[in-house]
């Protein structure tokens, strides 16, 4: 494989960040076009910051609605995390839970092949580059969700150190260097900021 192939291949698999405007299109593409699933995912992931492999686990007794809160151990990391369930995340969830009261997955596979299991990330992961790919919004995926989230609280001013807390990192240059923010953005601020 050549430097330019790889670098291609590099390119197309960047996970990028979605805008604010690129979410709520995004979202409603995703319910226009296809199952509610794929759009209450897409909705459920960017208000929670969960990587995918933790939100297609999660079961409604996971779920405490009347306080407001999920708590879950991370696949990835294996640190335990406790998230408020912000409104639009429980409007999700309470929809889900009255179309589907028997489910046992949040986000439930309704197939006979399936039955009791939640979707694949598989499926998520192809309806969403599929989505991306329509909407010409470059590099959109799974991790996107929790990116985009991410990305939304930084350009509105949230504290890295929040951030990094809000996604589990460990330190905070993993969440500058996850959120794309470069060496020379932050060399710019000397330029910037002369007092």
């Amino acid at each position: 494989m050549t430097t330019k192939q790889r670098s291609d291949l590099t390119n197309q698999r960047e996970v990028l960040a979605a805008s604010k405007k690129d979410i709520d299109t995004i979202h409603n593409y995703l319910k226009k076009e296809n199952s509610t699933i794929y759009a209450d995912i897409w909705k459920i992931g960017v208000n929670l910051s969960l990587r995918i492999g933790d939100l297609l686990k999660i079961k409604f007794s996971d779920l405490n609605i009347t306080d407001r809160t999920l708590i879950l151990q991370e696949e990835k990391t294996g640190k335990s995390k406790t998230i408020r369930l912000n409104n639009p995340a429980i409007e999700v969830i309470n929809a889900r839970r009255s179309k589907y009261p028997n489910d046992v997955y949040l986000f439930q596979v309704h197939s006979n092949r399936a039955s009791n299991k939640p979707i694949s990330r598989v499926a998520v992961s192809v309806k969403f580059k599929e989505c991306g790919d329509v909407l010409r919004i470059k590099g959109i995926n799974t991790h996107s969700m929790r990116k985009s989230r991410g990305k939304a609280m930084f350009d509105d001013g949230v504290a890295v150190e929040t951030i990094a807390k809000v996604l589990n990192h460990s330190n905070t240059s993993t969440t500058l260097r996850y959120l794309g923010i470069t060496k020379e953005q932050v060399l710019q601020t000397y330029d910037d900021y002369e007092l």
